[in-house]
């Protein structure tokens, strides 16, 4: 369905958020935010809106599939905060907003007259979140930020790939997607604070911390050694063996992370001599001798197919599992049971579906049951509930302050 048809059951029922972000870092903390029941009220620029709105494919018919993806659950509202009248109408909004997220670059939305001092002056209660590339302080606060530069920056691709090739950056856009959660876990312990004290405050994170702090193996290592690390590629920096192996029709993770699960491996592949064997006795042994542990391991499971290793290796009680490609990842029964795919109406893509909410609550559950909107969907009925007559709405319209979709909800 595009609307709810109830009261969202979520644990932040209570809270309004507005997001000036837009793209993923920031739109990823206001989707989750959105998830677990907060309302959450999408502010995108004129002209064109959020610019994952122009990301050309792939596309649903015709909308964007990566806005659909981060958008959903929330409300829009397409306002030009470059018109004194746009400016005025979020004032308005912030009046009446716990939170307001933006992933601008520092001082952008202060050139709007609309930063933080400005807007707690209208609500001394606003948590203001800001996600940049690398804060609001420090000699690079004044950069922009980017998932590629950040992950580069804060050494993540110089341990990714394998061993003796180039840079390798995640497949996945690790540093926008973990600024968002981490966005996500400082407005909840910020709100958690106003509900004691009534007082908002700033909560800062970027794109350069999120992706520091997926090294933290990496990091002790660096501290204990005073020498960065180096890629491994699906191997296991501390131990082994703990990574990807071949069956013979395909690839499946095995995780021998403790010596009990080293010798359950060895037994089921047919070597019990290999837990005495000096090379592989001990982990540090294995480390030590890990592409001749890889190589024999292999030579024994390509004599198999993944089915067969996986069924031997579950009955022995060592982790194991297949590597998946997208598609199979979120077509698995694990991830329907789990609801971790939900479907969607949208007014112009169709039926749609998402990822969905990988946070579970027995008492409030989280409930995704509305689309990403359309650009301006819900401009006027937001503005009529933050007090404009229709006839005010008509003349922002007209002045260009606001935009409406044109099958935009009455």
């Amino acid at each position: 369905m595009s609307a709810p048809s109830a009261p969202h059951p979520g644990p932040l029922a209570d809270m309004r958020v507005l997001e000036l972000a837009q793209i993923m870092a920031g739109p990823t903390c206001g989707m989750m935010l959105a998830d677990m029941g907060a309302d959450v009220i999408k502010v995108e620029k004129l002209p064109g809106g959020d610019d994952a709105r122009g990301y050309r494919e792939p596309r649903v018919n015709g909308v964007s599939a990566p806005f659909l993806m981060m958008n959903r659950n929330k409300r829009g509202i397409a306002l030009n905060l470059k018109h004194p009248q746009g400016c005025e109408i979020l004032f308005r909004l912030v009046r009446r907003a716990d939170v307001l997220t933006e992933n601008f670059r520092p001082g952008t939305l202060e050139k709007l007259g609309l930063g933080y001092e400005v807007l707690a002056r209208e609500n001394p209660g606003l948590i203001y979140c800001a996600i940049s590339g690398y804060g609001r302080d420090g000699p690079l606060a004044d950069k922009g930020g980017f998932d590629l530069i950040a992950q580069g920056f804060s050494g993540l691709m110089s341990v990714t790939g394998e061993p003796g090739g180039p840079p390798v950056k995640t497949g996945n856009p690790v540093a926008d997607i973990n600024a968002g959660i981490l966005a996500v876990v400082g407005i909840l312990a910020a709100f958690a604070y106003k509900q004691r004290t009534g007082r908002g405050q700033i909560v800062d994170t970027s794109l350069f911390e999120a992706a520091l702090q997926q090294t933290y193996w990496h990091a002790a290592s660096y501290f204990a050694t005073g020498e960065s690390p180096a890629p491994t590629g699906s191997a296991h920096l501390l131990t082994a063996p703990y990574q990807a192996f071949r069956a013979r029709d395909g690839w499946l993770n095995i995780g021998g992370a403790n010596q009990a699960n080293w010798e359950r491996i060895a037994d089921v592949l047919g070597h019990p001599e290999w837990r005495d064997d000096p090379r592989f006795a001990t982990n540090s042994a294995r480390m030590a001798n890990l592409d001749t542990l890889a190589a024999a391991m292999n030579a024994v499971l390509g004599t198999r197919t993944k089915a067969e290793w996986i069924a031997a290796f579950d009955a022995a009680g060592v982790p194991v599992g297949p590597v998946h490609s997208v598609g199979q990842a979120l077509t698995h029964p694990q991830a329907l049971a789990r609801h971790m795919v939900v479907e969607l109406t949208h007014p112009q893509a169709g039926p749609t579906r998402a990822i969905g909410c990988p946070v579970h609550f027995s008492e409030t559950p989280t409930r995704i049951d509305r689309a990403a909107p359309l650009l301006g969907e819900h401009t006027r009925v937001l503005l009529r509930e933050h007090g404009y007559s229709d006839a005010e709405i008509d003349g922002f319209v007209a002045a260009g302050v606001v935009e409406t979709a044109a099958a935009a909800v009455p």
